[in-house]
């Protein structure tokens, strides 16, 4: 619980600064004050001798029913559309919502707005028991305020326990919006999602301090729990053409839209590849040693068809640009094959593309934690081993 100086009590004697370890007291005007720095370690309640420090006794939040917590059940994702597509973070959403529900023992439900009926029919061939359907022109192309208004009115209505979405523009953009309307606690950028053993809380894992550690999140006293995952990072769900589900179709009359949407472009790039997108990525770290270390994974990547990527610390050498950079504050990949080039596998970057179908290590160091979660492992040195790679995979090409 939080702590609080009654500033008439306090005497001004200063004996709270002397103890606080994370020097979150300060004086303000002759009082102790008590900033956001505080890590609520009740160390300072024991030596003021004016009894001016209290912990703060938390009530429930107004709008939240911290007492009714049961009534919610279930787990929804909710599935974004471009174009009248289903994204393809939908179908990893659906993998990660199912191995919850399971855990939960709940039914597993999509919400889809805008795209068609064959577009609902394929998230629960994809996975959910249930799809919440809205075809309404209003929601064709996105618009935060008549997104945010539709799901809070369902998840008021149905009441799950667990909201995700993809922590992409469009998840980034309105979730908030949902989770700040329904006053409930939302996680954003997470790479992993559990459930507690002894209760019903979404553990939500992301990364935080630039990628330095790891933060596992409860909302242990609002529902839903809300949160928003990278994409690439959980495996999709189980396709099954036969299976059968329900589409709930939704009415979309009476939700209110203040703004139009008149065109939508989509954005170019100068990159010939996705990193997103790709199969075949070969990516380099600090044992290329220079830029000129990366001419060799070009011409090794564009023998494979495929695209280049880097450790964190071959960008902040400036070697190659950030758009390259895959890891934790880069982006999350998924493909059939992944060549680590002089990577040492620090975690940052092994959550970013650990879940790779095949992955292929190349590091001199046999102790290199990239070779934990390879699949083949090369020891010894890049410069000779991957010029004789593309010397084999060129003749094998002459054939």
């Amino acid at each position: 619980m939080p702590v609080k100086i009654d500033r008439d009590k306090c005497s001004g004697c200063e004996s709270c600064l002397a103890v606080c370890p994370y020097e979150s007291i300060v004086m303000k005007e002759g009082k102790a004050f008590i900033n956001e720095f505080c890590q609520m370690c009740k160390t300072c309640l024991e030596v003021c001798p004016e009894g001016a420090i209290k912990e703060i006794i938390e009530t429930k939040p107004s709008g939240v029913a911290m007492d009714n917590l049961d009534d919610y059940k279930g787990v929804w994702i909710f599935a974004e559309q471009r174009d009248g597509i289903v994204a393809p973070v939908a179908n990893e959403l659906l993998g990660a919502g199912r191995r919850l529900a399971g855990r939960l023992q709940v039914e597993l439900s999509a919400v889809l707005f805008g795209a068609d009926a064959a577009q609902a029919e394929e998230l629960i061939k994809w996975g959910a028991d249930k799809v919440y359907f809205c075809e309404s022109e209003l929601f064709k192309k996105f618009n935060d305020e008549p997104y945010s208004n539709l799901l809070s009115k369902l998840i008021d209505t149905y009441k799950p326990e667990v909201v995700l979405a993809g922590a992409t523009a469009i998840g980034r953009s309105f979730l908030p919006r949902v989770a700040a309307r329904l006053r409930s606690g939302l996680t954003a950028d997470c790479t992993s999602l559990d459930v507690e053993d002894d209760s019903r809380n979404l553990v939500q894992t992301r990364p935080a301090y630039g990628g330095n550690i790891m933060a596992s999140i409860l909302c242990p006293r609002t529902r839903p729990q809300m949160a928003t995952v990278r994409p690439k990072v959980m495996k999709k769900g189980e396709y099954d053409p036969a299976r059968k589900g329900e589409v709930i179709r939704v009415d979309a009359d009476g939700i209110p839209c203040r703004t139009k949407v008149l065109e939508a472009h989509r954005e170019t790039s100068g990159h010939k590849v996705n990193l997103q997108e790709a199969d075949v990525i070969v990516s380099g770290g600090r044992g290329l040693k220079s830029a000129e270390g990366f001419k060799l994974l070009h011409e090794l990547a564009s023998l494979i068809n495929g695209a280049v990527g880097s450790s964190r610390a071959a960008v902040d050498e400036g070697w190659i640009p950030y758009s390259h950079q895959v890891g934790q504050t880069g982006k999350t990949v998924c493909p059939k094959l992944y060549i680590a080039c002089g990577i040492s596998g620090a975690v940052q970057h092994l959550v970013g593309m650990q879940s790779s179908d095949t992955i292929i290590a190349i590091n001199k160091n046999p102790e290199a934690p990239i070779f934990n979660v390879a699949s083949y492992g090369l020891i010894g040195d890049l410069h000779e081993i991957v010029p004789l790679l593309i010397k084999k995979i060129k003749e094998h090409k002459e054939k």
